[in-house]
């Protein structure tokens, strides 16, 4: 049998920084989806609450601002209606059993820095996974639900590990653009107050990091590489660009 691979995208929910509505970036989950289904594996895509989600407007390429246009990979299977039929009631986190599971992949956007933190359901469920060794990954704004997970000694997971998300050299330069702070938090910061190893590459240079079954992905542009990871952990090899 293939492996599994759970992805978890954000519920939709409303900026407290900002007040409008804000989702899950399209190629946060678009990119590692491709690689994941091209080699082989199933992939069910599920949502802390269930139903529909939505993406960020920002990273849909068709979205007026231009922002993600040159997202060619996103636009293609935004035109796939069967894809776009699995955003339109994905399963809720607590119908779902980790051990039918493989890995999980937790992307991101602008929701989970107002969701994510505070969903224990989501935590433990995330929590499950690395217990059982099993590739546990999360891609930028993603990586916030990491702030909140603690090993069964009361230690914070990332203590002492190596990790990366969203940078605050990319947290400047969304704050510049709009003009006012975007986030309530900075994920670089608060993780290092837990000890973590955070490192960065350039704002919005592919990145990710791999530190034992622990996979984290810098921000929207590496999603591809921190599917890789997640493969190298299953112990899948040979899979092209």
């Amino acid at each position: 049998m293939s492996k599994r691979i759970l992805m978890i995208v954000a519920n939709p929910a409303i900026s407290t920084t900002l007040g409008v509505p804000v989702g899950f970036w399209a190629s946060e989950l678009i990119h590692p989806y491709d690689v994941f289904t091209k080699a082989g594996l199933q992939v069910v895509i599920a949502s802390p609450q269930g139903g529909k989600v939505e993406f960020d407007s920002f990273s849909d390429p068709r979205d007026a601002s231009g922002y993600s246009q040159s997202d060619t990979l996103s636009l293609e299977y935004i035109q796939q209606p069967h894809f776009m039929e699995l955003l339109e009631n994905t399963p809720a986190i607590a119908s779902l059993n980790h051990d039918d599971f493989d890995a999980i992949v937790v992307c991101g956007g602008q929701s989970p820095m107002f969701t994510f933190r505070q969903n224990t359901t989501l935590v433990e469920l995330f929590l499950k996974f690395y217990a059982a060794d099993k590739p546990s990954a999360a891609l930028c704004h993603g990586t916030c639900l990491l702030l909140e997970t603690q090993l069964t000694n009361g230690s914070s997971l990332i203590q002492g590990k190596t990790i990366t998300g969203f940078a605050n050299s990319e947290e400047d330069y969304a704050d510049h653009v709009v003009g006012q702070k975007v986030m309530p938090f900075r994920i670089e910061d608060e993780a290092k107050k837990l000890g973590a190893n955070f490192v960065t590459k350039a704002a919005f240079a592919p990145h990710a990091v791999r530190d034992g079954h622990l996979i984290t992905g810098q921000q929207q542009n590496s999603g591809t590489e921190t599917a890789k990871f997640v493969l190298d952990a299953l112990g899948i090899t040979g899979v092209s660009s």
